[in-house]
């Protein structure tokens, strides 16, 4: 019986009582299940006020688990730069505390379910390529987007990390949702400056 996400996040934050926390600590403590709580704990933030240069870092380490993820890989790596990277434990503190309060609300709707698809190798892949692709749209210059993916990719990791297969299916539609709508909007700002001239005539 494996430990629920804010099971998890509850001794990440007694580890973090005893010594500095890294993200290399989570994935050594988590193994397997540390893609998605690593993957979490990295996109927490683009929901709140960020501290000022941590934004590019914790994209580009999102992008390189979940693109292992996309290529099947079981065991989750970090270029030791990123890996040895340590919170500041204020901040630290903040976002698991702020991450165990969102898994609990998530817990409430998602379990084990579905096993044949929660279970299945291609949808450990399909996870994997779709929280890169919102990645990709979380970084994007796209102004005050951030909230949207980031709900999107902490689906995809609970449901990945609880086995459920029905909320997997469910955060694959809301992905396609959020695409669409990155498509929107960016068609819209695209079009702006040759709308604003008739706007104004």
């Amino acid at each position: 019986m494996h430990l629920r996400f804010s099971q998890e996040i509850k001794s990440l934050l007694q580890h973090l009582a005893e010594q500095p926390l890294t993200l290399g600590d989570v994935l050594a403590e988590t193994s397997e299940r540390g893609f998605s709580l690593v993957i979490a704990l990295l996109v927490l933030p683009f929901l709140f006020p960020m501290p000022p240069g941590l934004a590019g870092p914790f994209g580009v380490a999102c992008l390189l688990l979940s693109m292992q993820m996309g290529l099947g890989r079981r065991s989750p790596w970090l270029p030791k730069k990123i890996a040895n990277y340590k919170f500041p434990r204020r901040f630290a503190h903040i976002l698991l505390h702020n991450l165990r309060r969102v898994t609990k609300v998530l817990e409430k709707i998602a379990r084990p379910r579905l096993g044949k698809i929660a279970n299945s190798s291609w949808a450990w892949r399909l996870n994997g390529f779709c929280i890169s692709w919102l990645t990709v749209l979380l970084i994007s210059p796209i102004p005050f987007t951030n909230p949207i993916p980031t709900i999107g990719i902490l689906l995809l990791a609970v449901a990945t990390v609880e086995s459920d297969g029905l909320l997997m299916c469910i955060s694959y539609i809301v992905t396609i949702l959020i695409t669409l709508l990155f498509g929107f909007i960016g068609y819209a700002l695209w079009s702006a400056p040759s709308l604003l001239p008739s706007i104004f005539k």
